[in-house]
């Protein structure tokens, strides 16, 4: 058992620790403490011994050496049954220190409000992380607490021990502080990694990548009821803070699965890619239904007309409030839907969306706050003993206006407009992926085939008749004519893709014979 008769107190964030300190003065523990947690507690009544007074040093460089000294050091990191360590403290006048209470200097919080560079390096905390290794290091002897959460269990196993802390007790507090500061300086090395911008083609990725997520929630089960799963996302994340699925708000519904993440994140990343009002239906990650329109219901009309048989049981994401004329029609007679996402519900929509269906009570409504444009960061994906990392497939869309036209048919602007429209939903397919699409809407979608004209062939069956008039969009070239033969039987007038196979002049040799204008974007999109 550890015997806590001192405690150095040196905390930024304040709250609860005047009450805490006071009850371990109750207990007759001594309070050394610094600066404005020193003044803080002084002020409260409470008897405190100011650090500079213990070392015999004062505070220097506007308060930035402070803890920094061998008779604080000394004090945590000294084996109190090691005769020669307690030699050396009586001869330093060195103190044991038996508790080290410290929360650290808000570099996260300053770095993630963009503040000048000067401000976040100042917000970098040297001494309070060397006290907390070296407390945590030396368990056996010293407790160490990291975190204002801590102190409503801190104290009530100091009654129950009579002053004393159990050596299980102290090293479940180590872990919890290594935990802490490695998180800081995680966030630390990813400020300066990050100052220096993500990897470009070309360029090399860090020899070392350091990942560190929260638990935001604990879930029912994985993909399949026999696989357990739990909901992690990026510290700082949470509702309103614009960082995608993680940052959804409930507001409504059954708890969420797995599979609603995964399908909400798919239909968040597409619809905010829309400038004007957006509706994306998806079902296994890939999108069944996009619609856009100048009204959020027309949009909404457009995604479902898309594919509703497999709009059965699917997500829903929009790219503005859903208001209540929205509501009434996703609630329609045969619709069934999991859960909805949008940047906010009107008060009327909300009432329509939880009552007019028998399954309303159980729809998950979710609101994400404004969306804005996709941003750089890193993709990651899991693989056997390791991870494969890459910049996210993020473009500005100049591409498509900059396509080169390489038939002699040239598409007209309405086409051209669906050609974009098709060519960012592809992008959102699983490849091989083929997406037609006419006046905002998309009409056919094959994703996920082992062969491109397998692909084709499932989206003319998915657009039926409508295919007619439609433009044809894919992820990566034709390898064959057979696609553009097959595309252009049945209606299809434009072709958007990346061109760069070998048989590229074959391919634009098809499109011709059957009149259809093809645009390449020299750019491949590739989705796994």
């Amino acid at each position: 058992m550890a015997k806590i008769s001192r405690a150095l107190i040196s905390v930024y964030d304040k709250g609860g620790i005047v009450s805490f300190a006071a009850v371990l003065r109750r207990m007759g523990v001594e309070l050394i403490s610094s600066g404005g947690t020193a003044r803080l507690l002084r002020d409260e009544g409470l008897e405190v011994v100011e650090v500079s007074q213990y070392t015999g040093f004062p505070e220097v460089m506007d308060g930035r050496v402070k803890t920094l000294h061998p008779k604080i050091h000394g004090g945590l990191l000294a084996i109190r049954d090691n005769p020669s360590h307690l030699k050396q403290m009586k001869e330093l006048g060195i103190l044991p220190i038996d508790m080290v209470v410290v929360n650290l200097y808000p570099f996260e919080k300053v770095a993630a409000r963009k503040a000048p560079l000067e401000e976040v390096v100042e917000n970098i905390d040297v001494g309070g992380p060397g006290m907390i290794r070296a407390a945590a290091k030396n368990y056996k002897h010293v407790a160490v607490v990291v975190e204002p959460g801590q102190y409503e269990e801190v104290l009530r196993r100091l009654e129950e021990g009579r002053g004393e802390l159990s050596e299980e007790f102290c090293f479940g507090l180590a872990r919890e502080a290594f935990r802490r500061t490695s998180q800081y300086d995680r966030a630390i090395a990813d400020f300066f990694t990050a100052r220096g911008g993500l990897p470009s083609h070309g360029q090399p990725f860090p020899s070392r990548l350091t990942l560190e997520f929260v638990k935001r929630q604990d879930l029912r089960y994985g993909e399949n009821p026999h696989q357990s799963a739990a909901f992690y996302v990026e510290e700082g994340q949470g509702p309103t803070s614009g960082g995608g699925v993680s940052s959804l708000k409930q507001l409504s519904g059954k708890e969420l699965s797995f599979n609603n993440i995964l399908d909400l994140d798919a239909s968040l990343e597409l619809v905010r890619e829309f400038e004007e009002p957006g509706a994306v239906i998806v079902k296994h990650t890939n999108p069944c239904g996009v619609g856009c329109a100048s009204t959020l219901v027309e949009a909404f009309r457009r995604a479902y007309s898309g594919d509703p048989v497999s709009a059965f049981g699917c997500i829903i994401g929009f790219n503005r409030e859903v208001d209540e004329e929205t509501a009434e029609e996703v609630t329609s007679p045969g619709h069934f839907v999991e859960a909805i996402t949008a940047p906010s519900f009107s008060r009327e929509a909300l009432e329509v969306l939880r009552t007019r269906r028998k399954w309303g009570q159980d729809l998950r409504l979710l609101e994400i706050g404004p969306l804005s444009r996709p941003t750089p960061s890193l993709d990651i994906k899991r693989v056997g003993g390791g991870i494969l990392v890459q910049t996210r497939d993020i473009d500005d869309q100049k591409y498509t206006a900059d396509g080169k036209v390489v038939t002699t048919a040239s598409p007209a602007i309405e086409d051209m407009r669906d050609m974009r429209f098709a060519w960012i939903v592809a992008k959102h397919v699983k490849s091989n992926a083929i997406v037609l699409a006419r006046e905002g809407t998309v009409v056919g979608v094959g994703a996920g085939q082992m062969s491109r004209v397998d692909a084709v062939e499932i989206a003319l069956k998915k657009a039926g008749p409508r295919v007619r008039g439609a433009v044809m969009a894919s992820d990566a070239f034709f390898p064959f004519r057979d696609s553009i033969d097959l595309a252009a039987r049945a209606g299809v007038k434009a072709v958007i893709q990346p061109g760069g196979s070998t048989k590229d002049e074959e391919v634009i040799k098809a499109a011709e014979e059957h009149g259809l204008a093809m645009v390449f974007t020299g750019r491949r999109h590739f989705r796994h």
